[in-house]
C-alpha cells in the first residue's frame, strides 16, 4: 500500500480548514507541518471557536494521529504577562467556589504563594503566563472547578491561548448534562447576558443553544463564552435576536 505524501495530507488539512467559519476566505496565517503522522498548526485566528474547530478539523485527516497546538488568538485589547497575571489572579481571588483552593504563581521553576492554604483545602490552582499565554495546572475537586478557571482566564481581554493542565482527584467521567450545567453557570456569571434567556441542551458535547437575546453582540457573546468551556467540542447556536 502506498503511503499518502506529506503534501497530499497536507493539502486535505488545508481543504478542511477552508470549511470552518472564519477561515473560508483563506487561512494564510496558519502554518502547517507534518511528519510521521504528527500535525504541527501554527498561527493566529480571531477567537476560541475559531481555534477549536481548526484543531478539530485538522485532526479529522485520518493520516494525522497527533496535533500540536500553537494557535493563538488575537487578543480583544494588548495587554502584557503582568497585566494578564494581575487580572487572572483578582477573578480567582473573587470566586466564591475558589475560596477553599491555595493559588501559585509559577515562574520557571519556581512557585510563589499568592493565597496560603485555607485551612480546609480543597486543592490548588497554578497559574503561569507567559507571551499571552495564560498556563493552568494544580488538583481540584471537580470538573466543574477546572472549566471555570478555563473561562474566567479566558474572559481576560489580553490572553491569547489558555492551556488547561489542571488535574481533577478524584477523577471524574465528563457528562454532558455536566457540561449543560457548566454553560449555565457560564451565561449567568457573564454580565452582558441575559441568561434567562437562553437555554441549553447538551449531545455528545455538542452544546446547542436557544432562545431570544436583544442584540447580535449577546447572541455572540454566549456562544464565546460556551467555546471557552473544557469538554465542548461543538456549539450549534440558535438564538435569534429580537430588538
Amino acid at each position: 500500500m502506498n503511503e499518502t505524501s506529506p503534501a497530499a495530507v497536507l493539502e486535505e488539512v488545508r481543504a478542511r480548514l477552508r470549511s470552518v467559519p472564519g477561515l473560508e476566505a483563506g487561512h494564510g496565517a496558519i502554518r502547517l507541518a507534518w511528519a510521521e503522522g504528527t500535525l504541527e498548526v501554527e498561527g493566529e485566528v480571531d477567537g476560541v471557536a475559531t481555534k477549536k474547530q481548526a484543531l478539530r478539523a485538522a485532526a479529522s485527516v485520518p493520516e494525522v494521529k497527533a496535533v500540536v497546538d500553537r494557535l493563538r488568538v488575537r487578543p480583544a485589547e494588548p495587554m502584557g504577562d503582568r497585566a494578564i497575571r494581575d487580572h487572572v489572579v483578582h477573578a480567582f481571588l473573587a470566586e466564591p467556589a475558589f475560596a477553599e483552593l491555595a493559588l501559585f504563581e509559577r515562574r520557571g521553576d519556581r512557585l510563589d504563594p499568592i493565597r496560603a492554604s485555607p485551612i480546609d483545602v480543597r486543592g490548588r490552582l497554578e497559574i503561569e503566563v507567559a507571551d499571552g499565554v495564560v498556563t493552568l495546572d494544580g488538583t481540584v475537586p471537580g470538573l466543574d472547578h477546572k472549566r471555570l478557571a478555563g473561562l474566567l482566564a479566558w474572559w481576560v481581554p489580553g490572553v491569547r491561548d489558555v492551556v488547561n493542565g489542571i488535574a481533577v482527584d478524584p477523577p471524574e467521567e465528563d457528562q454532558d448534562g455536566a457540561i449543560a450545567d457548566a454553560c449555565r453557570i457560564a451565561l449567568e456569571k457573564d454580565p452582558f447576558i441575559d441568561a434567562s434567556q437562553v437555554r441549553v441542551t447538551v449531545r455528545d458535547r455538542r452544546v446547542t443553544l436557544d432562545g431570544v437575546v436583544p442584540s447580535e453582540d449577546q447572541r455572540r457573546m454566549a456562544e464565546a463564552d460556551v467555546w471557552a468551556l473544557f469538554g465542548v467540542d461543538e456549539v450549534d447556536n440558535r438564538i435569534l435576536v429580537h430588538r
